[in-house]
């Protein structure tokens, strides 16, 4: 075990798409490995007290920030802690939860980035930034099907939520190394949607020059950032020839391949998107080789930058 956790970061606005991306990644590292953190259980108030005050989850007023800083100072250091837990399905509070520290931490939520001292403590910050109209569309179903609204209220419940959303959550993308936007095309289906990265030089990105022909994956700089476009049509064979362009990197990690990049579920069935495939491979490429950075006793993989 590397002498600290690999810290992963997840941020994005509600039903962004940070649990669908997440989940492959848990099954490629193993879930004995990896501990998991939700932003969300730093809520200060439960849903009913949220009601009564008129402040959402999304306002930093509504967290505890403080508390949420110092458990992510004992994640990246690997030291145990007792973390509250807040509940979706009744938008209560539960009792608190002892973290252990594991191999790796992916820490998911709506604020993550927000302060200077939560984004240091992060190895690797991915950002989710899908259409307004598509994620509106996933909180629906999700919320509908899962949480016990209905349709009317997931969608005044957006409307409140705005302000907060434009104000506190969207402009943490810019501190993230990986910016995700999973976007419609042609095709009206889940499994088929385009992918376009912001690919920061806050990291190392894997170099896929070799295996990109313009043809379909396209990438290229704009104002120092790489800029890459996954189309949601790529065909399988050209998916599985790029994963093993960015493994070959990872010769280190390569008993931990699996054929599992990529799923998600809606409802109850099992899909497949070769979009999320390849968003999950560089984002693992970056976990491992973190990783390997650690074990030989650096600091991480990251470029040390003025803005943090």
């Amino acid at each position: 075990m590397a002498s600290r956790p690999i810290v992963l970061g997840v941020v994005g606005d509600s039903a962004a798409g940070k649990t669908t991306l997440t989940r492959g990644l848990v099954r490629v590292l193993g879930e004995e490995n990896v501990t998991h953190v939700c932003t969300d259980d730093y809520h200060c108030f439960d849903r009913k007290q949220r009601a009564e005050r008129n402040i959402t989850p999304l306002h930093p007023d509504c967290n505890y920030m403080d508390v949420m800083a110092q458990h992510m100072r004992h994640l990246h250091h690997g030291d145990r802690f007792l973390k509250p837990v807040y509940q979706h399905t009744d938008g209560t509070f539960g009792p608190l939860t002892l973290v252990e520290p594991r191999k790796f931490a992916v820490v998911e939520g709506l604020l993550g980035y927000y302060t200077e001292e939560l984004r240091a403590l992060y190895d690797v910050r991915v950002y989710l930034n899908p259409p307004e109209e598509l994620r509106r569309k996933w909180k629906v179903s999700r919320d509908c099907s899962r949480r016990g609204y209905t349709t009317d209220q997931v969608l005044s419940e957006l409307d409140r939520r705005e302000p907060d959303s434009e104000a506190f959550i969207r402009p943490q993308q810019k501190f993230a190394d990986i910016c995700v936007s999973f976007q419609p095309n042609t095709r009206d289906d889940q499994e088929h949607l385009d992918a376009e990265l912001i690919l920061r030089p806050t990291l190392q990105h894997p170099d896929l020059t070799s295996v990109l022909d313009g043809s379909d994956i396209t990438i290229d700089e704009r104002d120092g950032d790489l800029h890459l476009h996954v189309p949601g049509n790529l065909d399988p064979n050209r998916g599985q020839d790029i994963e093993n362009a960015i493994w070959q990197n990872l010769h280190f990690a390569s008993h931990l391949r699996t054929e599992r990049l990529g799923e998600f579920t809606i409802g109850t069935e099992l899909h497949r998107s070769e979009s999320l495939a390849l968003v999950q491979m560089v984002v693992l490429y970056h976990l491992f080789t973190a990783t390997a950075s650690v074990a030989l006793g650096g600091s991480g993989t990251r470029v040390p930058t003025v803005a943090g």
